[in-house]
């Protein structure tokens, strides 16, 4: 077993062969999304589709064996606006080794009548909206892991609720959309395409953890979902080829 609370630079599908089965408890992570991104080394991110989505299965594969019978594999895909069924043939994959629990949407930014929330990034072409929303899709083994949704969740508008729910808290279920934009970025980012700390932070909470909770992240990039873990008093082990992401 490779130590905790380490991030490896080394190829994921190399570093979780050295994880034992079963030994994992949350998978937290957002691969490259495969629309040429400069990421800096050796690595090409504008693959044909068919070998984006068998490189994924490979990484799936070792994602199903390390992962406990009672584990959570929380998975973020983007997309090109030009091709948005990408996601979906990823899935369609991984659907022959987990059960799709959950389908989360990411949302990024939004206009709601007049008022905008998040940021938004100009799109230079006249046939496709800005995308706001990216996908969190939540795989297991059986598809009947209990949740602890509270942990997530949002106060009661109306307090009625609170008694009429008989649950004695004044929290409810968030639900399957997750509003949770960008912090303002002053300078350069440290990795191209990282997701914001509360995306990690809420998938592990969404599980449920304890002391004991290991978090794996294959594609580290600047070390988020291990800072998420670190924040919640979970351990984590990841890998990166890019640079060294140990927060």
């Amino acid at each position: 077993m490779l130590d905790l609370n380490t991030i490896y630079s080394m190829d994921c599908l190399v570093g979780m062969q050295q994880i034992p089965d079963r030994s994992i408890d949350i998978c937290v992570t957002s691969p490259p999304y495969n629309i040429g991104i400069d990421y800096g080394v050796n690595y090409d991110d504008n693959m044909p589709v068919t070998a984006y989505v068998e490189f994924l299965d490979r990484v799936g594969v070792e994602i199903r064996r390390v992962l406990k019978d009672d584990g959570s594999f929380f998975l973020n895909l983007g997309f090109a606006l030009r091709d948005p069924t990408v996601p979906f043939k990823v899935i369609d994959r991984l659907s022959t080794r987990f059960v799709v629990q959950n389908v989360i949407t990411w949302v990024k930014s939004i206009s709601v009548n007049d008022t905008s929330y998040g940021h938004y990034k100009p799109v230079n072409s006249n046939r496709y909206h800005y995308g706001g929303f990216e996908y969190l899709f939540h795989l297991t083994k059986t598809g009947t892991v209990s949740l602890d949704k509270v942990a997530t969740g949002v106060p009661y508008k109306d307090k009625t609720n609170i008694a009429r729910w008989k649950t004695g808290a004044d929290t409810h279920d968030r639900g399957n959309v997750w509003f949770i934009p960008y912090p303002t970025v002053k300078s350069a980012k440290p990795h191209p395409a990282a997701f914001p700390f509360d995306l990690p932070l809420m998938c592990i909470k969404d599980h449920g953890y304890t002391k004991n909770t290991v978090v794996l992240d294959p594609f580290m990039g600047s070390g988020t979902t291990a800072l998420a873990a670190q924040r919640l008093g979970c351990a984590y082990i990841g890998f990166e080829i890019n640079g060294d992401p140990n927060p």
